[in-house]
């Protein structure tokens, strides 16, 4: 297939790109255990989330409060993602199983289709 090398070249300038991506925003990360991180030094919304979430949600358990209730739409999305990420590799892999058939010999016949 001649337009082959194009689709490869492409894939991979994308999935360059994105690695470059990612190691860029790793790089804005704080180091491990800095005391001037952000989860460390406001750490009042932590203390926000224990003190009021039975009150403000009426969820005995803090945790589902805090994914269901303050952070439901980010879990909906990433429940999302994880569905279509199933999906994607269902599609896949039917479709690699059905490309191998195709190349045995066709339908219900030995390769060449002589019976």
């Amino acid at each position: 297939m001649a337009g082959g090398w194009l689709l490869r070249l492409v894939g991979f300038v994308l999935m360059a790109f994105l690695w470059v991506a990612i190691v860029w925003g790793a790089t804005g990360l704080p180091r491990r255990g800095d005391p001037l991180a952000p989860a460390t030094v406001h750490q009042s919304v932590a203390v926000y989330y224990i003190e009021r979430s039975y009150e403000e949600t009426r969820t005995p358990n803090l945790v589902t409060a805090v994914l269901v209730d303050y952070r439901g739409f980010d879990t909906f999305g990433e429940a999302l993602v994880v569905v279509v990420a199933a999906l994607s590799c269902l599609l896949i892999l039917s479709r690699a199983k059905g490309v191998g058939r195709e190349g045995r010999g066709g339908e219900g016949g030995p390769a060449g289709g002589a019976q």
